[in-house]
């Protein structure tokens, strides 16, 4: 009989929760009420998610603009810029330097 009596303590917990989840329910009911305005305050964490989403693709679209139209713009020549050229020359014959200028 003695491994019944833990069974039994069990039931009757479970039957006085029933009693008092039953007792409870216009109180439940009320509480729901409070989540609805819980799920206002989630649906607008929902909604600012989406909008910073929305705006961070527009800004990786605009960025990806900018760098297609950096890739168009043709690049212009170097311009020609005149080398100087010595137009003197120097000749070393042993030990003797010879210069010879136009």
């Amino acid at each position: 009989m003695s491994a019944f009596r833990p069974s039994m303590g069990f039931t009757s917990a479970i039957l006085a929760t029933a009693v008092l989840v039953g007792g409870c329910l216009p109180a439940s009911a009320q509480s729901l009420n409070s989540l609805t305005g819980n799920n206002a305050l989630i649906r607008q964490n929902d909604l600012q998610i989406l909008q910073n989403r929305v705006q961070r693709q527009q800004y990786q679209q605009q960025q990806q603009q900018y760098r297609a139209q950096d890739r168009q713009i043709v690049q212009q020549p170097q311009p020609v810029v005149p080398q100087y050229r010595p137009s003197c020359t120097t000749q070393i014959i042993g030990v003797t330097a010879l210069s010879n200028c136009r």
